[in-house]
């Protein structure tokens, strides 16, 4: 053991020295670097390395080229798709976007049932008509009794439950309390809510919805000031919507506020009544992009409803209807045979044509005008995004990432509405509309027609 022991102790020795000279090793290469550093810093001789040559990141995004090769044989191409009786009754345009001519059109002129590819219409009529940065003003006044204040609506179904900080499923949106902070700090003595929904007028049931379709979450009745857009569940898309959805954003103010919530009322505000607390909206461009991609049909009814304040229209589905479609008319568009109960498309007595579709997003791609620039950018990517993340992702994914389009679904009505851009980089639009199918067998076959674009390869 003693002798172990000595070995261990002699060994101990020779580490110390070993990292002793290490160490003194170090710090000498230390000093040196250290004078070399000093050296070059006061020498007239030091330079400074030259900077890199810049680097040209590929893939790039770019712009199409003007003289990609213009499609030919598009009709002969699409010939089996089309003809693929899974479309029923089906009508449809395609253009070449740069110089708007038709390449391939079937029944583009009889109206049909659109869905929601409908909203392609009302986005374009909000962009000729309003500022892309419009928001919504939401107030609350005090109201003509003691102690009572009224939330005064502005067509906003954004307002969200969720506190500060939190995003529900319109992100952007302004938040209830806020609302609730900037009335207790004015010092209001609060003893009763009211709502004045007096903006809107009319119906909050368009001609050809159905009830069910509240508890379904597609939609709410249309009134001018929402939590979460009347849903349920402020961040789930499909969650079950209020069927007074007004007359509960004024109970989740009392609710906040500590008051009793089966006590509010409706009531018209005083007439330039101060405002005790204001919140606003997202712009309109963000409301756009939300109402788009996903295909909110009670963001799409709002945006109607501005489209008609601001063309001096009845704040109303048929005041809506009318300024969305007198304001295309007004930019040149043809809205012959085009019939709308409603901005959303929700109504199955919707009539639209292919053409009037497709004119707009070939003014949008083309050489119309630049205001409608943006509907591109609002269209779902097929595989990606919105309403077409879920297509394209398996199976056929020939048109993923290229075909971007307004989609639209009812119970026996389908649509595809966008643009894609083809094998020699021609940029293509489409409106594409089948009625008489449910959509688990005409959405698989409208999809293949957009692929067939993409693909055909037609010079």
């Amino acid at each position: 053991m003693a002798g172990k022991s000595g070995t261990l102790e002699v060994r101990h020795r020779r580490n110390m020295r070993i990292l002793i000279v290490t160490v003194l090793v170090l710090a000498v290469a230390v000093a040196a670097v250290v004078v070399a550093v000093q050296v070059s810093r006061n020498s007239e001789d030091a330079r400074v390395a030259p900077a890199p040559e810049l680097v040209d990141p590929q893939p790039r995004v770019v712009p199409l080229a003007s003289d990609a090769p213009l499609p030919g044989g598009v009709a002969a191409a699409l010939g089996p798709a089309v003809a693929d009786p899974a479309l029923g009754a089906f009508t449809g345009s395609v253009r070449d976007a740069l110089t708007g001519d038709v390449l391939w059109s079937a029944g583009e002129s009889t109206p049909m049932t659109p869905a929601s590819t409908t909203k392609v219409l009302t986005a374009a009529a909000a962009l000729l008509t309003l500022p892309a940065d419009q928001r919504l003003e939401t107030k609350v006044v005090a109201g003509t009794q003691p102690g009572q204040i009224v939330l005064v609506a502005a067509g906003d179904p954004t307002l969200t439950s969720l506190p500060v900080g939190q995003t529900g499923y319109y992100p952007g949106a302004a938040h209830l309390s806020d609302l609730v902070d900037q009335v207790r700090a004015s010092g209001t003595d609060v003893q009763s809510v009211a709502v004045d929904a007096s903006i809107y007028g009319g119906p909050n049931m368009a001609t050809g919805w159905f009830p069910e379709d509240i508890g379904a979450g597609y939609i709410t009745p249309t009134e001018p000031v929402m939590i979460d857009g009347g849903r349920a569940d402020p961040r789930v898309d499909e969650s079950p919507r209020s069927a007074t959805p007004a007359l509960d954003a004024g109970k989740a103010l009392a609710s906040a506020l500590g008051l009793d919530p089966a006590a509010v009322t409706a009531a018209a505000a005083p007439v330039d009544a101060t405002a005790v607390a204001t919140v606003r909206s997202a712009p309109l461009r963000d409301r756009l992009r939300q109402m788009m991609e996903h295909s909110d049909n009670v963001l799409a009814e709002a945006v109607g409803r501005e489209v008609a304040v601001s063309r001096g229209k009845p704040v109303t589905f048929d005041g809506a209807a009318s300024a969305v479609v007198g304001a295309l008319s007004d930019a040149g568009f043809d809205m012959t045979g085009v019939v709308l109960h409603d901005t959303s498309g929700l109504s199955v007595d919707d009539r639209v044509t292919a053409r009037a579709l497709d004119d707009v997003l070939t003014a949008a791609a083309g050489n119309g005008d630049p205001r409608l620039r943006a509907l591109l950018d609002y269209l779902p990517v097929a595989g990606s995004t919105g309403s077409l993340s879920d297509r394209y992702a398996s199976g056929n994914r020939v048109g993923a990432g290229w075909v971007r389009a307004k989609t639209g679904t009812l119970s026996e009505a389908s649509g595809l509405a966008g643009y894609v851009v083809d094998q020699d980089g021609r940029a293509l639009t489409f409106a594409l509309l089948s009625n008489g199918r449910p959509p688990e067998v005409s959405r698989p076959a409208l999809d293949t027609v957009a692929a067939t674009l993409r693909t055909c390869g037609c010079p």
